[in-house]
């Protein structure tokens, strides 16, 4: 987990909103990211958490408000600076979002190709080393994405989001799909690059155990906007109706065991 030092923040929205026709997904919505810390985004259902995460990353224009990165004004700035800024992230969609018709290799090739001067020969090792920083086989680089297995294909998708290793990271429902055992083992990889190098991880998520196993913050999408931030003892303590309903209920509970039990056996 984090230190308790102070905090650099390194993403900062302002009076965010994002409109689709006539229905306000986010209004004056606000958040701040800090550097090193791992920030699960939670809300129910049409809440926009991928809306927000496709705002910050410049996949989505809001309707108004102020998105900053690294002091940088992501809606304002002019292409080049933009572009220069877009190297300092790395983004994983849901599944990963692989192109088909490339090895995974390829897939992970595909962000150094924007690098000036960098040689064939250079990608292909860089790819093979992403490929092995998030637990792949060597021989995966090789397969197609069909060729996969869900889990696989998140972590080929984790590789290419470091190919260009960004001081960012954002991860859009990483552990959606995967069986317990796959998740957990997810949640690790996270947790462990995080750690190793110095990521800010913006992780979109409905998924209790990885609040429990990995997050520094929650931070909590209601009524249009970041209802609250903190840490998961902060939100037992939220009176909200729904924060409350999602961190009281069963699932929560099991979660909470389930991560004081790890932490019992040594495995945390």
């Amino acid at each position: 987990m984090m230190d308790s030092g102070p905090r650099e923040t390194v993403i900062r929205v302002r009076s965010l909103k994002n409109q689709f026709g006539a229905h306000v997904v986010h209004e004056n919505l606000d958040l701040d990211v800090y550097r090193g810390e791992i920030l699960g985004v939670v809300g129910g259902s049409g809440t926009g958490k991928s809306v927000l995460l496709r705002s910050i990353t410049g996949l989505q224009k809001p309707k108004a408000g102020s998105i900053e990165v690294f002091g940088v004004n992501v809606l304002s700035e002019e292409e080049s600076a933009r572009e220069s800024l877009e190297e300092r992230w790395g983004v994983m969609f849901q599944d990963g979002a692989l192109f088909s018709s490339l090895t995974v290799r390829e897939n992970v090739e595909v962000p150094m190709r924007s690098v000036p001067g960098l040689a064939p020969a250079i990608r292909r090792d860089l790819a093979d080393l992403k490929i092995s920083m998030v637990g792949l086989p060597y021989s995966a680089g090789d397969k197609y994405p069909a060729e996969l297995s869900g889990g696989m294909r998140k972590r080929a998708g984790l590789a290419r989001a470091l190919a260009l290793d960004p001081e960012i990271v954002f991860l859009d429902e990483p552990t959606a799909g995967l069986d317990p055992i796959g998740a957990a083992a997810f949640d690790t990889l996270i947790r462990n690059l995080s750690r190793s190098l110095e990521l800010t991880v913006f992780l979109v998520t409905h998924d209790l155990d990885t609040l429990y196993a990995i997050c520094d913050r929650i931070a909590v999408l209601a009524e249009k906007k970041v209802l609250v931030t903190g840490s998961l003892e902060d939100m037992q303590k939220v009176e909200h109706p729904w924060v409350r309903e999602y961190f009281h209920g069963p699932r929560a509970r099991a979660a909470s065991e389930t991560q004081a039990s790890r932490v019992a056996t040594g495995e945390e």
